[in-house]
């Protein structure tokens, strides 16, 4: 089946299946507007799915993608699409939560490490720039590392990164300094569907939905903490 026929009947499917049986909740949401809870910002990646890998409903997450989930540093940064979004679910949504998500396998993260590779596409290697600080510091603090383990170390060490560069948004800063917004680092791990999160207080991502005891760490690696990077 060509592709566009292929979603054409995913539609139908969709309103036949999932929108027959949720046909209050889309009446809600288009009677009283958005209210979700969490800004998601995460990879262009087609293998992400937030919704999918957080069981989320429509209306719960206001999601944010570009290549390598990258929030511009307000500093030095291409300030467009991604900054406006993150003001707006910030000032006029009042999310709770911001979650920054990488990812294993990540295109976005392996061009980083070589920029060569992506030399000649442009405008993706001035977005890419942004985190230009990660191989640097994947040298400085993983240099004996390689392969899959030194990829992992750049997906986890990019993530932190972002957090460090939401803090540069002083809307962000104001609210997190308050109380009332919380920001978190994530890793999903494609192969397994695992999702890691990142715990200030042992340095890890360690995995969610398991059990507090049974938590193990995405690498035995951890990267720093965000407050000790210069």
């Amino acid at each position: 089946m060509p592709p566009v026929q292929k979603l054409e009947a995913g539609i139908h499917h969709f309103q036949a299946n999932y929108f027959a049986s949720n046909r209050d909740l889309f009446q809600q949401l288009s009677d009283h507007g958005q209210r979700p809870e969490t800004l998601f910002i995460t990879c262009c990646d087609s293998r992400v799915v937030p919704n999918l890998i957080t069981s989320a409903a429509p209306g719960e997450l206001f999601i944010v993608r570009n290549v390598g989930n990258i929030v511009p540093s307000v500093a030095r940064g291409v300030l467009g699409g991604v900054s406006a979004a993150i003001e707006y679910a910030v000032e006029v949504l009042q999310v709770d939560n911001i979650i920054v998500c990488g990812h294993t396998n990540c295109g976005a993260i392996d061009a980083i490490l070589h920029p060569e590779r992506v030399a000649h596409l442009p405008l993706l290697s001035r977005w890419l720039g942004e985190s230009s600080r990660i191989p640097t510091l994947i040298e400085e603090r993983y240099g004996d590392l390689d392969g899959e383990a030194r990829m992992t170390a750049a997906v986890q060490e990019n993530v932190l990164v972002q957090l460090e560069n939401l803090r540069s948004f002083d809307f962000v800063a104001r609210r997190m300094d308050a109380g009332t917004l919380k920001i978190s680092g994530w890793v999903f791990k494609i192969a397994t569907g695992d999702v890691f999160g990142y715990d200030p207080t042992s340095e890890q991502f360690l995995q969610l939905g398991s059990a507090e005891m049974e938590r193990p760490a995405l690498s035995s690696r951890p990267p720093p903490m965000p407050s000790t990077r210069e």
